[in-house]
C-alpha cells in the first residue's frame, strides 16, 4: 500500500466507532490487552468434540483483541476471497453484484447475468484460480432460474486500473435449488482442484444417492470436469451424506475440514475423507454408527452456530456462526479437535464468511442486512 492510501485507512480507522484491527493468536496464554480483548462466551462448553476422550484437552485459543470493523455499503455479502495485490473481492447474494474493496473503499466490478435470488440462494461462493496472476479466472457459485451452477469469468485489469469483469462461462451446472439448502461454497484445494459444498436442497434422498449432486462435497477440475483420482471414478462426488456444506479450509498437513448445517439439532465441524459417508439424513451429529462417520465437532443447539465460512489459521478453525451470531475458534491437532470456543457474541449479527488475506488478515464478513460490513482480524504468530 503507498503513502496517500496508508494516511487514508489511518483517517478511516480513527473516524469509526471500531477500527480494523482483531488480534488473534493460536498460542496459549491470556489476552495481552486487557479491557480490550474479546470474552469468552459462556455457552461455549455446549459445543463439544466428539467422539468423547481426550479432544477436549486441547489448549484453546486466547481471545481476540478487537478494535473494529469496516463499512463501506456492502449488502447480504456471502464470499471473500483476495487478489494477489490485496483487494477483497466480494459477492453480494441477492444484487448479484461484485465488489472490490481496496484502500478501504468498495467500488463494483460488475454483476453476474442470471442470479435468480430468492430465499437463501442468490450469487454465493467465489474462488480465485490458483493460476489467477496468469489467466485471471475468478470463480462464482450461483442459483439461476434452474439450479446452482458454477461459472468463471476473467477479472481483468483496464489501463485506467479499474477491474474489469468479463462473460461467465458456464463449467458446471445441475446442482439442485431449492428456497433453502443450496450450499455455496467452493475453494481451490492444495491439490489445484476446485471443491465445491452443496446442499440438499430439501431432497433428502440425494445424500445418500453417490450419482446425485445434492448433499455432497465435489471435487472438479478448473474447467468443470470431475478430478482424476475421485472416490467414485468419473463421478464429480468427493464425499457425502452431507445436509447444507457451508465452509471448506485444509489444515497446515492438507487435510480438508467442513462446516456444515444440522437441522434444529447438531451442527458440525467435519473432517473430510475421499469417499467418506457423513450420514445426513441416517443421523446428525456424532452417534458412533457403523459405516458413517462421525462429526469432530458437534453444536447440539443450532441457535448457538449454524456455522458458515471457515477459515483455519496457526492450527486454529475459525468459522463464523450465522443464528448464533459469533465467532468460533476450535483448536485443532492432527485429526483432533478441541473444543470450541465463542467470540463476539450477538456484537456483530450473522457472521456469514471468515477467510484470510494475503498480509495475513483474517476478514470475517456480517451478513446482518442493516448494516453490512467486514470486520478485519490479525493472526499473532
Amino acid at each position: 500500500m503507498d503513502r496517500q492510501g496508508a494516511e487514508r485507512r489511518t483517517r478511516l480507522l480513527a473516524a469509526v466507532a471500531l477500527s480494523l484491527t482483531l488480534m488473534l493468536a493460536a498460542c496459549t496464554g491470556s489476552p495481552s490487552s486487557p479491557g480490550t480483548a474479546a470474552t469468552p462466551d459462556t455457552t461455549a462448553a455446549q459445543a463439544t468434540p466428539s467422539p468423547g476422550g481426550t479432544q477436549g484437552t486441547l489448549t484453546p485459543p486466547r481471545a481476540p483483541e478487537v478494535d473494529g470493523k469496516l463499512d463501506v455499503g456492502l449488502r447480504l455479502p456471502w464470499s471473500v476471497v483476495f487478489l494477489p495485490d490485496g483487494t477483497a473481492v466480494v459477492s453480494e447474494r441477492d444484487s448479484a453484484q461484485i465488489k472490490g474493496i481496496r484502500d478501504d473503499q468498495a467500488t463494483t466490478i460488475g454483476e453476474v447475468p442470471d442470479v435468480v435470488p430468492g430465499g437463501e440462494g442468490g450469487l454465493l461462493g467465489l474462488a480465485l484460480s490458483p493460476t489467477f496472476r496468469a489467466d485471471r479466472w475468478l470463480y462464482a457459485y450461483f442459483t439461476s432460474e434452474s439450479d446452482n451452477r458454477i461459472v468463471r469469468m476473467r477479472l481483468d485489469q483496464a489501463p485506467s486500473g479499474e477491474l474489469e469483469l468479463g462473460e461467465p462461462e458456464v463449467i458446471f451446472a445441475g446442482m439442485p435449488k431449492a428456497s433453502t439448502h443450496n450450499g455455496g461454497r467452493i475453494r481451490f484445494g492444495p491439490d489445484g482442484f476446485l471443491y465445491v459444498g452443496t446442499g440438499d436442497s430439501q431432497r433428502r434422498e440425494q445424500p445418500q444417492d453417490t450419482n446425485a449432486l445434492g448433499g455432497k462435497i465435489l471435487r472438479l477440475t478448473p474447467e468443470g470436469r470431475p478430478a482424476p483420482g475421485n472416490p467414485f471414478g468419473d463421478n464429480p462426488v468427493y464425499s457425502y451424506g452431507h445436509r447444507n456444506v457451508q465452509g471448506l479450509a485444509w489444515d497446515s498437513a492438507g487435510r480438508l475440514w467442513a462446516s456444515e448445517f444440522g437441522p434444529d439439532v447438531d451442527d458440525e465441524l467435519n473432517l473430510i475423507t475421499p469417499g467418506g459417508n457423513y450420514g445426513w439424513p441416517t443421523v446428525t451429529g456424532a452417534p458412533g454408527r457403523n459405516g458413517l462417520i462421525d462429526a469432530k465437532v458437534v453444536w447440539p443447539s443450532t441457535s448457538e452456530a449454524s456455522p458458515s465460512g471457515l477459515e483455519i489459521i496457526n492450527g486454529v478453525a475459525y468459522t463464523g456462526a450465522l443464528r448464533g451470531q459469533r465467532l468460533w475458534a476450535v483448536p485443532l491437532n492432527g485429526e483432533t479437535a478441541g473444543n470450541p470456543v465463542a467470540y463476539f457474541t450477538g456484537q456483530y449479527g450473522r457472521l456469514r464468511d471468515v477467510a484470510q488475506a494475503p498480509d495475513g488478515t483474517l476478514w470475517v464478513l456480517s451478513n446482518n442486512k442493516n448494516p453490512d460490513f467486514a470486520l478485519i482480524l490479525r493472526a499473532a504468530s
